[in-house]
């Protein structure tokens, strides 16, 4: 299945608990569409802890903690990574994975985007199971240096411990342990109900519940489609 050219350009929102697929669904709407950006906060939030930046260091702390960072340190990293790629001017398609997490996030974020004229046009939010996640982070296995994720259950290495492209040895992420997501899953649903409630008012709301991307993706092409194709309805 293939899209149908996007007829305007989509300023997308993708939300989702943590671990609920939002950086898969994402690479396979990039591969339909090479002329969306996507700007991940959780990879940003990555990089400034590879280069162990002050940002990094206590993103870091937080996490392995299970806690959720501060509304103001997220917006500001994202608002200026969208600026330094002139994601804000003219007629530019993105979409935003992960990112806001918070009704004051939403808030800087929408303020900003007001003033640049480029305010969202759709927000999606995944709506997986949290059994399903929980179930994922244990047996998810992640190739630091280049990102790459496997599963032991429905995508395993090809040689047990090792990545598949480097045979590097494979890695758990400090923040990848039942307990310390079964916080961050309850802290997710503290925090989503004003977000939801926000983009609703706004009109750009869409739900899309699946187990897996299998599911999950097929519902988001349509959507889209049927919202920024050529009949599109926006």
């Amino acid at each position: 299945m293939t899209f149908a050219k996007l007829t305007r350009p989509l300023r997308l929102l993708l939300i989702a608990p943590p671990g609920g697929g939002k950086g898969t669904i994402s690479s396979k709407l990039l591969k339909q569409h090479p002329e969306i950006t996507s700007l991940s906060s959780g990879d940003l939030l990555r990089q400034e802890i590879k280069n162990q930046t002050s940002i990094g260091s206590q993103a870091t702390s937080l996490m392995q903690s299970g806690k959720l960072l501060p509304d103001q340190l997220v917006s500001d990293l994202v608002i200026k990574e969208l600026k330094t790629q002139n994601l804000l001017q003219g007629e530019k398609s993105w979409l935003l994975d992960g990112f806001p997490r918070t009704l004051a996030q939403a808030q800087i974020l929408d303020s900003d985007l007001y003033k640049e004229s480029s305010q969202i046009n759709m927000v999606i939010e995944l709506k997986v199971p949290h059994s399903v996640i929980l179930d994922r982070i244990e047996n998810r296995w992640v190739h630091i240096p280049s990102g790459r994720i496997y599963n032991l259950t429905y995508s395993p290495p090809k040689v047990p411990g090792l990545d598949d492209v480097t045979g590097e040895p494979l890695s758990k992420r400090p923040d990848d342990n039942v307990e310390v997501f079964k916080q961050r899953l309850e802290q997710y649903e503290k925090t989503v109900g004003p977000l939801r409630e926000f983009y609703g008012k706004q009109g750009v709301l869409n739900y899309i519940a699946g187990d897996s991307s299998d599911i999950i993706f097929p519902k988001v092409q349509k959507l889209i489609e049927e919202c920024f194709g050529p009949d599109g309805k926006y």
